[in-house]
């Protein structure tokens, strides 16, 4: 018996997974960084209000899906377990325990035990678990148990050291750390023979399953109590668990057992299958020290690790295939086999059939795309396309760089896009058949035909081509996005949807009009699917869409009514491959590529229901009612909670009254700032594939700013008033400021004028003073030059006549060579003319003078007048005028009348004067 029993156990470790590849349920790991709290994590329980409460050393965590709080016991205490009743979450901890509620967002703590004098010194009084029996709550210590009632507190004090108490057909089964499991009967502990074999054994869990009792051992494995008597769980698995030392069990839905380990992760078998898989730190758990196991609302897990939380979604159809140790690497294309699954990546070929995951012999390389043909699959890879059939990898042709493979839709042929263009494969089973389309040598990534003689091909990097080609493959190629005008034609997308050929060209949907010979926008599609960057094909019904990061599965019913379904990112943020989605149906499922594995999904042909959401807003970190008032320009922090943690959480959009569009809600928590004071109403909605929903809606209202308040206008008022009062005086002082410069101004500028006139003046006077002078001097040069003509010429008769009287005696002689040299020595008329004209032009401006005022005088008076200004007397000037002195006199007393003189007036100084 022995010997089949370790036989049995060797060959479960043979197939038992030892490597981190494996299909797993969905786990969601959370940190200390996350939480904001401490290591471990010893208990869990969920609310009534589907929130998460966790027994975290000094806190009591708390998580709704989309906030985490962190409570601290008034005495700070250690919190080791939790247990929820109705609306109070019941908590213990060292020689303290007590509940707490939840109102207005806050926790409030109720302490039971204080002041009920309940623990002694002595007493090792850490409360580690918490449960109801028989409408009693009670609080277990190690060696102590307290029943409360609901008004006081009982207290049963027990002899051996206790792990843990369980509620078990109704009756409370207490297991001890030395003297095994017995009943609590009362106040005492009664001894159960039949199950001796426990004794000095720790035992973490008691569960019924299929009317048998099964004892969770932490270092003995399981033994199942079986009409009376126990045995040892005659299990493979039971051999691994005694070395993992058991921490939690729990039996699940669908017949499944739960394992928590301290030190190999968490088992999850199936008694259907009799299979289990681990789910440990190799995978996907962050450590594998398992404290604490409660099953959700959902039927889903949460995990106490001794460092972190852990999240499993055992009860959702989505398995998803990881690899954190590097050597898958990208997965490009993955199908179901027969066996379990083939996997394209950029590290080549690889098969995980069996539970055993290894590489393809000879398939390294990039390997693009896989398809079923058949019970054949081909492989595009760079260097080739190659067949796996029945576990054989062998190379199908040399054709390099296969991206994809398609069905026509005229016929049995296929097309298959490559490196260096298109080929048509007449007869899918006979590799020679494959015919390059010629003249058409481009990178082809998509392709499609609906029409004979017809093949659509996109460019992997940017252009739409129609190719037209005859039965010797001779083509005729148009580039339709050049000839359309369509400057951004990058990575297009051809799409097949119930025989029609959609085109994705940047975000927008088009289809061929055959008759106009052109592209026209879809209508249909562009309604229900803008924005759009990608899109796949699951079938003639389903489909997968690409719309900002995230990933959409959309029904399509007979009448063309579309169900759009959100694939929530946490299946695979930052891991999608872009412009490399590729999908394969397996049954009610679909594999989608990652880029370190890939995920199965399940159809969905309805819309997901939406849950009894619950809306908290929080303004500085309080909870907000219903038409609440928030100060102006404060952060409204709005939390969707729908209670759920799974698959089934809701896709929902939110819409202000100034919204034109809904918005999507990430992660369930919208941020609001910069709000317009007045009254908000925030709008949730679900969107069906055609229209959004209204869900619910959420009203408060935004203060007034305080500087537009009632009281601050009045103050505005009076500090305008004032402001204005003081610019009223100030404008006033200013404006008296600027008449007094203004007055200094101008006698600044009288003064500075008035120096400018007396310079002027003293100017003009030096001036007229200097013309005086000039003109005095010309005057007198004039009558220096006349009389220096004079004086020589009567010089020079002198002594021509005293020459002749000393020469001559004969007296009429004497008397002829007298009048001959008076006569010789008279000046002659060329320098008489000559003087003359010197001297009009010494006086030009007193002639011109003259003239005006006289216009009566004569050329002689102009001359006498002259001589007269030039004061010569009248016997100076008679010689000079060629008269006598009387004829001067005469000629002097006749210019008197001209000039109208009176007789007391002086005629030179008159002359002077003008």
């Amino acid at each position: 018996m022995k010997k089949i029993i370790l036989t049995t156990f060797l060959l479960f470790l043979n197939t038992f997974p030892n490597y981190s590849q494996e299909l797993l349920p969905f786990v969601e790991n959370y940190s200390k960084s996350d939480y904001k709290g401490d290591n471990q994590i010893w208990n869990i329980a969920q609310g009534n209000d589907k929130a998460l409460y966790f027994a975290n050393n000094h806190y009591l965590l708390r998580y709704d899906g989309i906030k985490w709080e962190k409570n601290t016991l008034p005495n700070k205490t250690i919190i080791r377990s939790v247990f929820v009743e109705g609306d109070k979450i019941y908590s213990g901890s060292y020689k303290e325990f007590g509940y707490w509620k939840r109102e207005k967002g806050k926790m409030i703590y109720t302490s039971i035990s204080e002041g009920k004098n309940i623990f002694n010194d002595s007493d090792n009084g850490e409360i580690w678990k918490i449960f109801k029996f028989n409408d009693n709550i009670y609080f277990q210590s190690f060696n102590e148990v307290f029943i409360f009632d609901r008004k006081k507190v009982k207290k049963i004090k027990l002899a051996p050291l206790i792990s843990y108490f369980f509620d078990v057909d109704k009756e409370l089964l207490v297991a001890t750390v030395s003297d095994g499991v017995q009943k609590l009967r009362g106040d005492k502990l009664v001894e159960i023979k039949a199950w001796n074999v426990l004794k000095n054994n720790v035992v973490h869990a008691i569960e019924k399953y299929n009317g048998n009792t099964y004892f969770f051992t932490k270092k003995n494995g399981v033994y199942i109590s079986k009409n009376g008597s126990l045995s040892t769980w005659q299990n493979p698995l039971n051999e691994v668990l005694k070395r993992a030392n058991i921490n939690a069990a729990k039996f699940l839905k669908n017949n499944r057992l739960v394992i928590g380990t301290a030190n190999k992760g968490l088992f999850l078998f199936d008694f259907k299958t009799n299979s289990s898989m681990n789910i440990n730190r190799d995978n996907v758990l962050m450590n594998n020290s398992i404290l604490t196991i409660t099953e959700d609302k959902e039927n889903n897990l949460w995990l106490g690790l001794d460092n972190g939380i852990a999240y499993i979604e055992v009860n959702s159809p989505n398995l998803i295939f990881y690899d954190n140790s590097g050597t898958l690497g990208s997965v490009y294309s993955v199908v179901k086999t027969d066996l379990g699954y083939l996997l394209a990546s950029n590290h080549g070929v690889y098969k995980y059939e069996n539970k055993d995951f290894s590489l393809v012999p000879n398939s390294q390389g990039q390997a693009w795309s896989i398809n079923k043909v058949g019970d054949n699959y081909l492989i595009g890879q760079d260097e080739g396309t190659f067949l796996y059939k029945e576990g054989a990898y062998s190379k199908y042709n040399s054709i390099n760089g296969g991206w994809t493979l398609v069905k026509s839709n005229v016929d049995n042929s296929y097309l298959q896009g490559t490196y260096s263009g298109v080929y048509v494969y007449k007869d899918i089973a006979n590799s020679a058949e494959a015919v390059l389309l010629k003249g058409f040598l481009k990178p082809i990534k998509y392709v499609a035909q609906n029409k004979r003689n017809e093949i659509w091909a996109a460019d992997n990097y940017r252009g739409l081509y129609r190719i037209i080609y005859n039965e010797q493959y001779q083509t005729k190629i148009e580039n339709i996005t050049q000839k359309n005008g369509i400057k951004n034609d990058f990575a297009v997308k051809i799409f097949e949807f119930r025989n029609e050929i959609l085109f994705l060209i940047n975000h927008q949907w088009y289809t061929y009009n055959a008759v106009a010979k052109k592209l026209v926008k879809n209508e249909l599609f562009n309604t229900n699917f803008s924005q759009v960057s990608d899109v796949v094909k699951i079938d003639e019904n389903h489909f997968v869409i690409l719309q900002g990061g995230l990933l959409y599965q959309v029904y399509a019913s007979a009448d063309t009514t579309f169900v759009r379904s959100l694939i929530q990112d946490k299946y695979y943020k930052g891991k999608i491959i872009n412009d490399n989605l590729n999908i394969f149906k397996n049954g009610d499922n679909y594999l989608l590529n990652l880029d370190d594995g890939f995920i199965s999904l399940k159809l969905n042909n309805s819309n997901i229901a939406i849950p009894n959401l619950k809306v908290e807003a929080f303004a500085n970190d309080e909870l907000l009612d219903v038409d609440d008032t928030v100060n102006y320009n404060t952060e409204v922090n709005i939390h969707l909670i729908s209670g759920f943690y799974g698959s089934s959480k809701p896709n929902l959009f939110y819409k202000l009254e100034d919204s034109k569009n809904p918005i999507p809600i990430n992660d369930g928590k919208v941020t609001l700032n910069n709000l317009k004071s007045g009254s908000v109403v925030f709008t949730i909605y679900n969107h069906d594939g055609l229209k959004y929903n209204k869900v619910k809606s959420f009203t408060f209202s935004v203060a007034t700013p305080w500087y537009f308040s009632i009281w601050m206008i009045l103050v505005y008022t009076i500090l305008i008033g004032v402001i204005l009062y003081i610019y009223y005086k100030w404008n006033k002082m200013r404006y008296i400021q600027k008449l007094a410069l203004k007055e200094e101004d101008l006698k600044h500028q009288k003064k500075i004028l008035e120096l400018e006139l007396k310079a002027q003046n003293d100017l003009n006077t030096q001036q007229y003073e200097k013309h005086i002078l000039e003109l005095e001097l010309l005057s007198k040069s004039s009558q220096v030059a006349g009389k220096s003509l004079s004086i020589a010429k009567q010089s020079e008769m002198i002594e021509k006549v005293q020459g002749i009287l000393e020469k001559e005696t004969d007296i009429n002689k004497l008397k002829s060579e007298v009048k001959k040299a008076i006569k010789i020595n008279a000046v002659n008329k060329h320098e008489w003319e000559s003087f003359e004209t010197n001297l009009n032009q010494i006086h030009n401006e007193f002639i011109t003078t003259l003239s005006k005022k006289f216009p009566n005088l004569t050329s002689k008076d102009i001359k006498l007048c002259i001589y007269l200004k030039m004061n010569l007397s009248s016997k100076e000037i008679a010689p000079m005028m060629n008269i006598s002195f009387r004829g001067v006199e005469l000629h002097r007393y006749r210019l008197r009348k001209k000039l109208q003189l009176e007789t007391e007036e002086n005629l030179s100084q008159f002359l002077l004067s003008l």
